[in-house]
């Protein structure tokens, strides 16, 4: 694999932000030399969202330190795009002696890396016990039979409606459970006729959903080889016709961006959101609507081996391997996030976060029921359903072919031929990353 080719443009783009956050720094590219603190009970983090993963690693750090009195955590808080892009930029240029102990990696990201750049992040897999895990977050962060980080939260994801639109249209919860993507849109036909509410919102220049459809059924958008999987790909074909299919149906909304999306909903202009578990704060944002929701299984592709189970997003914990303080980091790690029920159930409780550690889907606190949506024991469906989502690699150019496929999706939106687009973004796909 030439990882010189694959991140040349992005070390060009980024070389004046490298410049600034290096030459204070250190003169020499030895990638032996990442620092972290002259404290040797001191371990660095990067990560982003102070609200959840920074709450999270405080949690971490009160519990760990009951047992380690003298052990301090810095947490760096970056957003998402700046601690991809610093990391990237380091990377790229072999000079790592800024980088932190530990880093938070989106889980789409994590083969790219650890394919991309050898002996960067360290073997996990002797840390923690990964048979206590959802085995596709272990999955997404295992190359070459090693495991490299500590899975964390996760993107499970459910199919959210408010109970009084479907109710008005004469629909029950049971007519949710377990349907497909041809019967929820029939459904959906049937409450904009009988509420004018809108079935759910589609983003033309947004992938997402078709993720979401992709890994319900065991695959991607490339293959374990870092193929593209576009052409000859049951599963791609049978979801692009569906987005096709909900885009023309003229029961859907038109968004363009976040803050479109998310207004979608509070503003109760739509019936449903296909989403992750972590849009569940989002969605309780219209206090207006509370007990007016409800939570049910993802819809199905009508393929070979499809499920009503599915992933968006999610992220899990790594170590430099040439750390400063890289023994204590992983020990930290392994004794809370690898290894702690009380951790998770304070994530729960405070941040509304669903994690991977499978001890604590036991615990009485994701049994509770939650007033918003209608009494729900939320939690409990959502730790159920993540034990059905289907382990895929999301290999070294996930991002890569996302893009390609974005390119085409205003055209199939359109009506043209979604054999053809396929077509167009394997060949795109595969001039990108050759």
């Amino acid at each position: 694999m030439n990882r010189k080719k694959l991140f040349t443009s992005l070390t060009t783009l980024f070389s004046v932000v490298l410049l600034s956050t290096t030459a204070g720094c250190s003169s020499s590219n030895n990638t032996s030399d990442t620092t972290t603190s002259l404290n040797s009970n001191k371990v660095t983090v990067w990560c982003w969202d102070q609200s959840f993963n920074g709450k999270a690693l405080s949690f971490a750090e009160e519990i760990y330190q009951k047992d380690h009195p003298d052990f301090e955590l810095e947490i760096i808080d970056l957003s998402k795009t700046d601690l991809e892009q610093k990391l990237t930029t380091n990377l790229a240029s072999g000079i790592t002696n800024s980088l932190p102990d530990i880093i938070l990696v989106n889980d789409t990201n994590a083969q790219k890396y650890v394919e991309s750049y050898p002996n960067t992040f360290a073997d996990l897999t002797n840390a923690v016990d990964y048979s206590n895990f959802v085995p596709y977050k272990v999955a997404s962060v295992t190359v070459e039979d090693k495991v490299y980080g500590v899975p964390f939260d996760v993107g499970v994801a459910g199919l959210f409606y408010r109970t009084d639109y479907l109710e008005e249209a004469g629909f029950s919860a049971e007519d949710l459970q377990n349907i497909t993507w041809d019967r929820f849109i029939e459904i959906g036909k049937v409450v904009y006729e009988k509420t004018g509410k809108y079935l759910c919102t589609i983003n033309p220049n947004d992938e997402t959903l078709i993720s979401i459809m992709l890994q319900s059924a065991g695959s991607w958008f490339i293959t374990g080889e870092n193929k593209g999987n576009f052409t000859d790909n049951p599963v791609m074909d049978e979801s692009l016709q569906v987005y096709y299919e909900l885009a023309s149906s003229g029961i859907v909304k038109p968004v363009t961006g976040w803050s479109e999306f998310v207004n979608s909903f509070n503003n109760g202009d739509v019936a449903t959101v296909i989403s992750g578990v972590w849009q569940i704060a989002t969605i309780m944002d219209g206090t207006d609507q509370s007990g007016k929701w409800g939570v049910a299984p993802i819809p199905s592709l009508d393929v070979a081996g499809a499920t009503n189970a599915s992933n968006e997003g999610g992220s899990s914990w790594f170590v430099l391997d040439n750390a400063a303080n890289k023994e204590i980091a992983i020990d930290f790690l392994s004794s809370t996030f690898g290894n702690n029920t009380e951790l998770y159930e304070q994530f729960l409780t405070e941040c509304g976060g669903v994690a991977s550690y499978l001890p604590a889907f036991e615990s009485d606190v994701f049994a509770q029921q939650v007033e918003f949506f209608g009494g729900q024991q939320i939690y409990s469906l959502f730790s159920n359903w993540l034990t059905e989502v289907p382990s895929i690699s999301f290999g070294t150019y996930t991002q890569e072919a996302k893009d390609a496929l974005k390119n085409e999706l205003p055209s199939i939106i359109n009506g043209s031929s979604i054999s053809d687009s396929l077509e167009n973004t394997q060949k795109l796909f595969t001039q990108q990353v050759q």
